[in-house]
């Protein structure tokens, strides 16, 4: 094995949307990083929907935005078509959700991390991590190359020990048509991390001029949806995406085929994400629905590929063609690349840190779906905060964690830490309990001024929050002191927002002479502010009430069984556990109320 002569502050395995948060993150704060890809092809490659967003995803690339991660900016630059999902219903809930041109968001991720200070990205397959005296201090690859750092991300993907299904065929790859990791989940066995397994999947891509489009519903996208709170990005082309539902007949085909997926054959023994099932398991799982909805999303503006969403599988090719031509606008459908599924090697949940470090292993970061997760938005989220906590160890500075009350990025590694993955994770709204805090909106409020203080977002960009603020802090209350006869009744600016039939905009029309228009995003947060204002006090209460559980450290290394009056379960589940805090230790399943008021008092003493 050659040493590569360079020394690296931080060392990111995997380019795939964990890596490339993760690397970007670590090189925009100063710290000297290099990233790893097996094939520098494939960096940020959208190895399933070329889409982002979506219920609770959206809130996260919004958050990565406003923490100064570039997915959301990327998303922007390249996006076909973009909608707001849950617009009828409360602001809560409301999602951004954008399809990409799959090429362009490549090769623009691509060359935007090129063009970074501080990072190198050179192409490698990391077989093993190096060890000297018990310490981190590098990785060696296939390649017979070492290069040498003491802080490591590894961001795998579905790599590591991957075997692609279709039908009774089964074949190694990281996915389709790239080569699998296998020697990195040897090594980390080796060093005492406990390894699972889990499955995903994705849909057939079809020709688009073979499809029967009369056969389906248009659906356009829609003006004035964005990712990126910083200067809006000029559009590239949009298209229509396109609506359109499975047959009688495309049941009774999967059923009597039913005996040929790996997933009912007992071939396939990784667990797939409940949440996003495939065709087969609809059928199964949803026996009395009499059709399915499916929808036809173009890979991009340079191709006639499109994603069947709707249509995972892995039935073998045979069966999937008959699938498809079960669907009236597919019935003459050419299928370009069959449906496949892929089970992939995972670290059980229990074994980091609410930054991301492992346990065991000091130095060594784990981002995306080898912490148990799904999606390019989660791991995104992930690969962001692993880079900044493997980049402020490496420069000496404090580790930087969120809360469950301060963004859904907090809810997701609170729910990794704690909880034993039964299935891939996803990210919902249902997930935060504060969500009307959290919203999409004011992800830049929430967040942004961690992101400045990190090295993240530039004086400009702080500046620019700081003056959104200031009209937040200000504007509301002038509206309260100035009244309008409506129906006779005297009734101030700010009670007239409250109601239902109120927005700002509708106002502003209306009294153009005292409203003011501060932009669409800052018009948005003082009609939320105002309309919601009640709620809004009452999370905030709830969280100020908890605020001292939260915060309050536990130690490492507290021996659990030596504190008496916790029970049994408790002190298996703490043990096991290892929560860094009263509030991370007051989820876990198995751990009451009276547990952690024995554990309070004991740390007190």
């Amino acid at each position: 094995m050659w040493k590569f002569p360079k020394q690296y502050a931080v060392i990111v395995i995997g380019a795939g949307h964990a890596g490339c948060e993760a690397a970007h993150a670590a090189a925009k704060m100063g710290a000297p990083t290099l990233l790893l890809s097996i094939s520098l092809d494939t960096v940020a490659k959208l190895s399933c929907n070329p889409a982002f967003g979506g219920i609770g995803k959206g809130h996260i690339v919004r958050e990565i935005d406003a923490l100064g991660g570039i997915m959301g900016k990327c998303v922007d630059a390249t996006g076909i078509q973009f909608r707001m999902l849950n617009a009828t219903k409360g602001p809560a809930v409301w999602s951004p959700r954008a399809q990409t041109d799959r090429f362009l968001y490549q090769s623009y991720v691509k060359n935007l991390l090129e063009k970074v200070p501080h990072l190198e990205i050179k192409q490698g397959s990391v077989e093993s991590l190096v060890m000297e005296e018990g310490l981190l201090v590098g990785v060696s690859t296939k390649e017979g190359i070492v290069y040498q750092g003491s802080h490591i991300v590894i961001s795998s993907g579905t790599f590591m020990r991957g075997l692609l299904h279709i039908g009774e065929t089964q074949f190694s790859g990281g996915r389709a048509g790239d080569q699998p990791s296998v020697g990195l989940s040897a090594s980390l066995e080796q060093l005492g991390l406990e390894l699972g397994r889990l499955k995903t999947g994705t849909p057939p891509r079809i020709n688009r001029r073979s499809i029967d489009y009369s056969e389906t519903e248009e659906q356009p996208g829609e003006e004035g949806i964005r990712f990126s709170y910083d200067d809006e990005i000029p559009r590239i082309a949009q298209v229509s995406c396109h609506i359109t539902y499975t047959s009688p007949a495309t049941k009774d085909i999967i059923l009597q085929n039913i005996h040929r997926s790996p997933m009912y054959s007992g071939q396939i023994k990784g667990v797939g994400p409940r949440y996003c099932p495939s065709i087969e398991d609809k059928m199964v799982r949803f026996a009395d629905k009499e059709r399915h909805q499916l929808f036809l999303e173009p890979e991009g503006l340079t191709t006639d590929e499109v994603y069947v969403n709707g249509v995972s599988s892995s039935l073998p090719f045979d069966v999937q063609l008959q699938v498809i031509h079960s669907i009236p606008a597919l019935r003459n459908a050419e299928i370009m690349r069959p449906a496949y599924a892929i089970e992939y090697d995972y670290v059980k949940s229990g074994q980091i840190y609410s930054t991301f470090e492992t346990k065991k292993i000091p130095g060594l970061f784990l981002a995306g779906q080898i912490n148990g997760t799904t999606g390019y938005e989660e791991a995104g989220g992930q690969g962001l905060m692993a880079g900044i906590n493997a980049a402020c160890k490496a420069l000496g500075k404090p580790p930087f964690t969120l809360n469950r009350s301060e963004a859904y990025l907090g809810v997701l590694v609170d729910d990794l830490i704690r909880k034993e993955l039964e299935e891939p994770y996803r990210m919902f709204t249902s997930r935060a309990e504060h969500r009307l805090l959290l919203r999409q909106d004011n992800a830049d409020l929430r967040l942004r001024a961690y992101g400045y203080h990190l090295g993240m977002i530039s004086e400009t960009q702080y500046a620019t929050l700081q003056k959104k603020k200031d009209i937040l802090a200000t504007e509301p209350l002038r509206l309260d002191k100035i009244f309008k006869q409506v129906e006779g009744k005297g009734y101030s600016l700010a009670q007239l927002m409250c109601r239902p039939e109120n927005t700002y905009i509708s106002l502003l029309r209306d009294y153009p002479d005292v409203l003011r228009d501060f932009g669409s995003d800052t018009n948005l947060q003082i009609e939320l502010k105002l309309k919601y204002a009640g709620y809004i006090e009452r999370q905030e209460g709830e969280i100020a009430k908890m605020a001292h559980l939260e915060n309050a450290a536990i130690p490492n290394a507290l021996d659990y069984k030596l504190i008496k009056g916790l029970r049994n379960e408790a002190q298996q589940k703490l043990a096991k556990s290892t929560p860094q805090t009263i509030g991370q230790a007051s989820r876990l399943s198995g751990v009451s109320p009276a547990d952690i008021s024995v554990l309070m008092i004991y740390l007190k003493k």
